[in-house]
C-alpha cells in the first residue's frame, strides 16, 4: 500500500470507529478552517504532565508576588499572542484519563482504553503522529523529566498494549530511528537491570546514536548524530531538590536546557522536525501532594515554554503547542487571613516533601525531624505533628499507599500538616476529569476552536503541518 493511500485509509478507518462510537466523533474539519495561512514547517508540543488549573494558576501567582513578571505561559495569554481552548481528555473507557490513552489521543487520534498506547481494546494499532512525521521527511524527538519510555513520549511513537512494558519502548525506539531522546529511566536500558540483560545503550551507539548519560556530555552533543540521553534511574530530580544540590544540579540537565539541545539537534532539517516536551514530574508531584516539587517544577516547564517561544518567533514556521493531558489532585491556595503570607513562605523551601521524607527512618528522632522539616521549609512544626508523621515509620502502622511512592512515605500527611503554613489544599491524590488548557503559536494556531476533543488535535496537527497532502 502506498504512502498516500494508506493515510487515507488510515483516515476512513477511523472515521468508521467513530460513528459506531459518538464519543469519539471529529469535533472539526480543520481543512476547512485552514483558509490560506502557511504551513508549520515544525511542531513543539509541550505537556504539563497533570497539570491541574491550579497549578497553572499557583506558578504564575509564585513568580508574581516573588519577581513582579508571571509565568511565560500566562504572559502569552496577557499579550494576547495565542490562540486558546479547553480540551476534554477523556479516555475510550473513562472520563478521567491516564495519560498513555491521553497522549494516544494526540498520537493515534482515536481514544483507546487507559493503560494502553495506541492500541484499542479489540487489538487495533493506530499510526502514532510522529511516524507519520517522519515518513514525511521531519526528524522527531522526545523530551521529558520522566523515563523516556513513559506513557507520554511513548503515545506519539510507539504502539505497545501495556505503557508498562517499558522495555519493549525502548526497543522499539531504536528501531524507529527516532532523532532525539531525552529523559530519565536508564533501568529500561541499562543491562543490569533490564530483565532480558539486554544492553541498550550498546545498540543505540551501534546504531550510530550519540549516548549520554550526565549533563555535560548532553551540552557537548553533537548537532548531526542521533541523540540518546538518559540522566537518572527512574525520573530525574525534582526541579528544587535539582537547584539545592550543587551535584544534582552539576550532572543533571534541566528540562529547559534539554529542549535548547534538542531543537539545536533538530533544527537542520529541511523538510523541518517535530518535538514533544513533558515535564513529567508535575504529574508525580501531585500525586504525591508535594508543594514545592510541584511548584518548581512548573516553574521549570515555564522556562522550557520560552525556550519553544522564543525559537518559534525568530523562526516564523513552527507551531507551538501548550497544554495537560489531565488534572492532578486540583490544588490550590485557600482562603484565609494569612493566605498571602502563608503563600509567599513557598518562595523560602529549599527542598521538596520527597526529600524530607526519603531522609526519615524507624531511627529517627523528633529532633532529627523537626530539624530537617525547619532546613527544608523554615517552619517549626508541634511535637504532636511530627510525632504523627514519625508514627508512619514504624512496622506496625499502615503505610501509605499511591503513585510514586514505592515506598509508601506519608506524603498525605505532611500535606495535610503543611496546610497550615501554605494554605494550599489538595481533593485527592489522583488524576481528575478536567478540561484542560490549550494554547497555541505560530503558523496553524488559527485552526484551533475554542472547544476541542483531545484526539482532534492529531488531525489539527497533520493539517497545519500540511502533511496529509503529500501521500
Amino acid at each position: 500500500m502506498n504512502r498516500r493511500n494508506f493515510f487515507r485509509n488510515a483516515t476512513l478507518s477511523t472515521a468508521g470507529a467513530m460513528l459506531l462510537n459518538p464519543i469519539e466523533t471529529l469535533g472539526f474539519n480543520f481543512e476547512d478552517r485552514k483558509l490560506n495561512s502557511k504551513a508549520a514547517k515544525n511542531i513543539i508540543m509541550l505537556v504539563s504532565d497533570g497539570m491541574s488549573t491550579g497549578t497553572l494558576n499557583m506558578a504564575d501567582m509564585y513568580l508574581s508576588r516573588k519577581t513582579g513578571i508571571g509565568s511565560n505561559w500566562l504572559q502569552l495569554y496577557r499579550d494576547n499572542k495565542v490562540s486558546r481552548a479547553l480540551m476534554d481528555m477523556a479516555s475510550a473507557s473513562s472520563i478521567v484519563t491516564d495519560s498513555a490513552a491521553a497522549s494516544s489521543s494526540w498520537g493515534g487520534g482515536v481514544r483507546i482504553p487507559n493503560g494502553s498506547i495506541n492500541v484499542s481494546t479489540n487489538g487495533e494499532e493506530h499510526m502514532p503522529l510522529w511516524q507519520k512525521f517522519m515518513a514525511a521527511g521531519k526528524k522527531a524527538g522526545c523530551v521529558t523529566t520522566v523515563p523516556i519510555t513513559h506513557a507520554t513520549p511513548a503515545g506519539f511513537c510507539v504502539n505497545q498494549k501495556s505503557r508498562n512494558d517499558q522495555e519493549r519502548i525502548a526497543e522499539k525506539y531504536v528501531d524507529l530511528k527516532l532523532d532525539v531522546l531525552l529523559g530519565g529511566g536508564s533501568k529500561y536500558f541499562d543491562a543490569n537491570t533490564r530483565k532480558d540483560k539486554r544492553n541498550m545503550f550498546e545498540v543505540y551507539e551501534q546504531q550510530g546514536y550519540y549516548v549520554a548519560q550526565n549533563r555535560e556530555k548532553l551540552l557537548g552533543a553533537p548537532s548531526d548524530k542521533r541523540l540518546l540521553g538518559v540522566f537518572a534511574e527512574n525520573g530525574l530530580p525534582y526541579a528544587k531538590d535539582r537547584y539545592s544540590s550543587s551535584q544534582l544540579t552539576n550532572s543533571t540537565p534541566s528540562i529547559a536546557e534539554m529542549i535548547a539541545v534538542a531543537i539545536t539537534n533538530l533544527k537542520g532539517s529541511a523538510e523541518g522536525f517535530v518535538l514533544m516536551v513533558e515535564g513529567g514530574k508535575v504529574d508525580w508531584a501531585a500525586h504525591a501532594n508535594d508543594i514545592t516539587a510541584l511548584i518548581y517544577d512548573q516553574v521549570a516547564f515555564d522556562e522550557a515554554v520560552k525556550e519553544a517561544i522564543d525559537f518559534a518567533e525568530e523562526d516564523g514556521e513552527t507551531l507551538v503547542i501548550i497544554t495537560t493531558d489531565h488534572g492532578n489532585a486540583n490544588p490550590g491556595v485557600i482562603y484565609g487571613a494569612k493566605a498571602n503570607e502563608h503563600f509567599d513562605g513557598i518562595q523560602k523551601f529549599t527542598q521538596t516533601n520527597e526529600w524530607i521524607l526519603n531522609g526519615v527512618d524507624k531511627n529517627t528522632t523528633i529532633n532529627q525531624l523537626k530539624e530537617r522539616i525547619q532546613y527544608a521549609n523554615g517552619v517549626g512544626l508541634s511535637d504532636a505533628d511530627v510525632s504523627h508523621l514519625l508514627s508512619y515509620y514504624k512496622e506496625d502502622i499502615p503505610q501509605e499507599s499511591g503513585l510514586y511512592n514505592p515506598k509508601k512515605l506519608p506524603f498525605r500527611v505532611l500535606a495535610e500538616i503543611q496546610k497550615g503554613y501554605t494554605s494550599v489544599g489538595w481533593i485527592s491524590m489522583n488524576h481528575s476529569a478536567d478540561y484542560v488548557e490549550l494554547a497555541m503559536y505560530g503558523p496553524g494556531s488559527e485552526l484551533v476552536p475554542p472547544f476541542v476533543k483531545n484526539t482532534d488535535l492529531h488531525y489539527l496537527m497533520l493539517t497545519a503541518a500540511e502533511v496529509e497532502n503529500k501521500f
